[in-house]
């Protein structure tokens, strides 16, 4: 399958919410991380202060590069999100999401995509993980 995805800003709510599916080629990667800056050049709160959600159920197993690739997308300190939230299935892929995002702070994963906008959006939430609603 190949990669599909989607990435859009919601300036009001300093939101980026991003829908990955697929196989993921440095191409594709290359594309995405195109439309990721176009997506943040929407959002008008400081640098880092935004939120993401990623749904990621769709995403097929990654080759290593690939892999390699979105981890350092996600060290990437200009586009590093105030908290980010992934929606994940309960397969392989979500594995790797996890070697990923190894040391990463402000990072959950959640299978209920409302449980993540809700987590997200909660000005109360600690940063410490929450074993009730937080995985992996």
């Amino acid at each position: 399958m190949s990669a599909s995805f989607s990435i859009t800003a919601e300036p009001d709510r300093d939101l980026v919410r991003i829908r990955m599916s697929g196989f993921f080629t440095p191409a594709d990667i290359a594309a995405f991380l195109d439309a990721r800056a176009r997506a943040h050049a929407q959002l008008t709160c400081g640098s880092n202060q935004h939120l993401t959600l990623n749904d990621v159920r769709g995403l097929s197993i990654q080759p290593q590069d690939s892999v390699a690739a979105f981890q350092t997308m996600l060290a990437d300190s200009n586009y590093r999100s105030r908290r980010l939230a992934f929606v994940v299935a309960p397969t392989l892929a979500r594995g790797q999401l996890a070697r990923a995002l190894s040391g990463r702070a402000n990072t959950r994963m959640f299978e209920d995509p409302h449980e993540a906008e809700a987590w997200l959006l909660d000005p109360d939430e600690k940063a410490e993980p929450s074993s009730r609603r937080a995985i992996g």
